[in-house]
């Protein structure tokens, strides 16, 4: 917000002492392309960095020139103390020359104006009452600096007369309903000096210290030296410290003054177009809601700690001079206003504001994390607040973690109101004097950890240790991550360390017109492989996600050779408006198969159309359940559904789960897929073996065993015709999400349930069969304490009593309808390149539907089915 003038400076009226007009002026004054007028729009009264100053008005002179051989310029002054005069002025441009010796130059990398330092611009007299005088030489690119300079030609001095500002990202300008305030790159960076470089003009701020602080000022008396110069505002002060130093980060927590309120971020609108709150002589960097967290729960064994945010209590951080002035302003108008100065020293008796002030984070603190047992470091994802909720991110990390997507990709994770930074297993952050609450995790084997720890004014180093509690990768699961979007390879193997996850499938995908993980895919490497100089534990692999918004999405893991093109077609969303429909999901999924890959159909249930048609036909390897976050939804109900439905008519499909992550609220891994190995080594090639294999089940936390008769998910058991009595024996494993009840699936029904009071449990079940049927673990859990989530799904067993197959009518009727739908999409509506190809792609659809409907007539299926589209015969629907 714009506040008051700080009451700390007098402002000098330069008028009867301006010679030149701005405007007029040439001698390296001149305007540029790119110049915004806001030199001339300093005009009479303004503030500047909370500084009052009198500026020309619009007729006449309008500034002070200060011209080599001319007589010196004296600014009579009311005689007073002041310990620092504040001069607003600039210097004449320096064009830059070619440096000597090259000759004719071509153009910079780089312009490099302002360079030039030093040249003695001017001499400054500063005249006291007791007839002294004191020079003070005012020197190029130190006290002053040129109006057009080039990227880093700061003063060393000097500040630009602009202030810093800080300015939403570009995603919260769109949630708080208003334009963004700056470009994407720059609106992430949340900040901006004041400095106009490359483009734009500066005046520059320059605090004069008065050597003789204890003698009265009467007089300034100003000579030019070797350049001409312009001066255009003159301030005095008597503050003890230097004007324009401000201090390091502070804090403060503090009850929000009636008519002050929180906005949809739960935040004080901090931008500089905002008029909530403000510091004179600095600048509000953040005022958000106090998080309250329960320190009871906070060393509890819940999974999922989220604090309490705050309505009516901020956290304010800010850098500003210590006597500075804190502004609030009601919706009403009023402004409430405080000292910094009582308030950091805990003294706000004569303020209407409950100010408590925050230990700063100053304490430079090592931070190591190894495995306990063997001392090696070990990636996790790490989470420090202090003692009043505020986040303190290890340095290299932000402060808030943008959750926008497709706005940034810096190894984060935002879990609700928790924040938090992958680390490779070490990692420097500035702690407060006192107590900090850490939290620290490595996926769903290892215990996590979540514990105070006093930070003295000696504590240089804290070393954590993650115990490893179950050990089932050394019974030959790994685990993976089946569809992860935007991030880079080495940060998604961080990520992928952090959270235990052996197996990371990053999708390069076609989103409209924008292109991403494009230039990631090489059809050839593994990212962590020993082959390409990993330690083979965690792997990243770049696949495709190929798109058309009706027909489906499908994912192309682990193929080798050229990219499979195109990534997506048939218009938007998903390709570009005009992109006609070039190819089907059958046509993408045999050529991935030809070039060694793993088909996977991704985020059951939906999109439900060609799905249907490619899975009849036997191009599928895998179903997908996909959960961004299971602290908002986990395992979905419906997908599973969808799954069963195919089970239910004989398609033997392994599930496996992903996160699709696309932003920082997504957790990599938090939906993941346990794969058994068996006797094969772990390489990327045989977890693709393992996931066609079958042995798998997914997850958000427990991890569950399943067999049959002693034989594992996606293995075939024979029974007489008579039927027969199999046993299901399962055990239940977790670290922190506790498992609630345990579920025998038999062809999509409930049979049997165990309650499951402990993080572990087992058991067996005998279960007498007389009809062909699948068989699977399902198991209730929650990481947010919801009663009905489903927090883990094996694969399915399948049993065949005689020669009965497994096919339920209702089922295959659906299926028939999904493929009778993708065909009248085609037909109708689908953008076509031309008939012959446009055919051949309705062609393989075709054979779906002949497929499925043969197998319901083959099998003797009573159905009443009338097609809702004609299969054999085009005609638009």
């Amino acid at each position: 917000m714009k506040t008051p003038s700080s009451p700390h400076f007098t402002p000098v009226d330069l008028q009867r002492y301006f010679n030149a007009s701005r405007l007029e002026l040439d001698e390296g004054f001149e305007s540029r392309p790119g110049d915004t007028g806001w030199i001339d729009s300093l005009r009479g009264p303004q503030t500047h960095r909370g500084i009052p100053f009198l500026f020309g008005n619009d007729a006449g002179s309008d500034v002070l020139a200060l011209r080599p051989g001319e007589a010196p310029v004296v600014v009579a002054l009311p005689r007073a103390l002041a310990s620092y005069v504040l001069f607003v002025q600039m210097v004449g441009d320096h064009r830059p020359a070619s440096p000597q010796g090259f000759g004719e130059v071509g153009p910079a990398t780089l312009p490099v104006e302002g360079n030039s330092l030093a040249d003695r611009v001017a001499t400054y007299v500063l005249r006291y009452a007791d007839g002294s005088e004191a020079n003070v030489p005012v020197l190029r690119r130190f006290a002053i600096q040129q109006n057009h300079i080039s990227w880093s030609a700061s003063a060393f001095a000097a500040l630009p007369l602009r202030g810093p500002i800080v300015h939403a990202s570009t995603g919260e300008d769109f949630t708080l309903g208003r334009a963004p305030g700056k470009s994407f790159f720059y609106g992430e960076t949340r900040t901006e000096s004041g400095r106009m470089d490359r483009q734009g003009e500066n005046v520059w701020l320059y605090a004069l210290p008065n050597p003789h602080p204890q003698k009265e000022l009467t007089a300034l008396s100003l000579h030019a030296e070797q350049e001409v110069s312009l001066v255009l505002a003159v301030t005095t002060t008597r503050l003890t410290e230097h004007p324009l130093r401000l201090q390091g980060r502070r804090k403060l927590k503090m009850r929000l003054p009636p008519g002050v309120h929180l906005n949809k971020l739960g935040e004080l609108d901090v931008d500089h177009r905002g008029e909530q709150i403000g510091i004179d002589l600095g600048t509000v960097i953040s005022a958000r809601a106090v998080l309250d967290y329960a320190r009871a729960d906070w060393l509890g064994d819940e999974h999922n700690v989220q604090p309490v945010r705050s309505e009516d209590e901020v956290i304010i951080e800010y850098s500003a001079h210590p006597d500075g002035r804190l502004y609030f302003q009601a919706e009403d108008g009023r402004l409430h206003v405080a000292d910094l100065r009582s308030l950091t020293a805990g003294n706000a008796s004569d303020s209407s504001l409950e100010v408590v002030p925050i230990a700063p984070a100053t304490r430079p603190v090592g931070i190591r994390i190894v495995e306990k047992g063997n001392g090696v470091r070990v990636a996790a994802r790490l989470h420090i607040h202090g003692a009043d909720g505020e986040y303190l991110p290890p340095k290299g990390h932000h402060r808030k973690v943008n959750t926008g997507r497709f706005e940034d990709f810096a190894g984060e994770f935002a879990n609700g109101l928790n924040q938090y930074a992958y680390v490779d297993g070490s990692c420097v952050a500035d702690l407060p004097i006192g107590p900090v609450f850490v939290e620290i995790s490595r996926g769903f084997e290892v215990r996590p950890l979540r514990l105070i720890v006093e930070v003295s004014a000696s504590t240089d180093e804290l070393t954590f240790e993650l115990d490893r509690v179950l050990r089932w990768r050394e019974q030959g699961w790994v685990s993976s991550d089946t569809h992860v979007h935007f991030l880079s390879p080495q940060t998604a193997l961080l990520e992928g360390k952090a959270e235990g996850v052996n197996v990371v499938n990053l999708l390069a995908a076609q989103w409209g017109e924008l292109f991403t993980n494009v230039a990631n895919f090489d059809g050839r490497t593994t990212l962590g492989a020993k082959d390409f100089g990993g330690d083979g534990e965690f792997l990243v692999r770049v696949g495709t996600e190929n798109r058309m918004q009706v027909l489906g999405h499908i994912s192309l893991l682990g193929y080798e050779g050229e990219i499979i093109h195109p990534l997506s077609c048939a218009g938007s969303n998903e390709a570009a408006i005009g992109d006609p429909l070039e190819a089907t999901m059958a046509e993408w999924a045999q050529r991935c198969r030809e070039q060694g890959g793993l088909v996977v159909m991704p985020h059951a249930p939906n999109p439900q159309a060609e799905r249907a048609a490619d899975i009849v036909l036997g191009l599928v390897d895998a179903i997908e359940m996909m959960s961004f976050n299971p602290r908002t939804a986990q395992i979905s109900a419906f997908g599973l559904a969808d799954w069963y439905r195919y089970l239910n008519i004989g398609y033997h499909l392994p599930l496996v789960a992903g996160s699709d992550k696309m932003d920082a609220a997504a957790l990599l891994g938090g939906s993941r897929t346990y794969v058994q190995l068996g006797a094969r080594d772990f390489t990327y090639r045989n977890w693709m073996d393992a996931v066609r294999s079958g042995d798998t089940f997914i997850t958000v936390g427990p991890l569950v065993d399943m067999t049959v008769e002693g034989r594992r998910p996606g293995s075939k058991i024979a029974l007489p015709p008579s039927g027969g009595t199999v046993n299901v024996g399962w055990r239940i494993e977790s670290v922190s999400v506790r498992p609630t009840r345990v579920e025998l699936i038999r062809n999509g029904t409930v049979v049997d349930e165990v309650r499951c009071d402990d993080l572990s449990c087992r058991g067996h079940i005998a279960l007498c069969l007389t009809e062909s049927c699948w068989i699977a673990i399902r198991v209730r859990g929650s990481v947010a304490g919801r009663e009905a989530d489903i927090a883990a799904h094996t694969s399915a067993v399948y049993v065949q009593v005689g020669d009965q197959p497994i096919f339920a009518t209702a089922d295959a009727v659906s299926v028939l309808a999904q493929i009778e739908g993708s065909i009248a999409y085609m037909d109708t509506l689908a953008p076509r390149t031309d008939e012959a190809r446009h055919s051949r792609l309705r062609a393989a659809l075709e054979l779906a539907h002949h497929r499925l409907h043969h197998r319901l007539h083959e099998l003797g299926a009573s159905h009443e089915h009338t097609p809702v589209h004609s299969v054999h015969v085009k005609r638009e629907h």
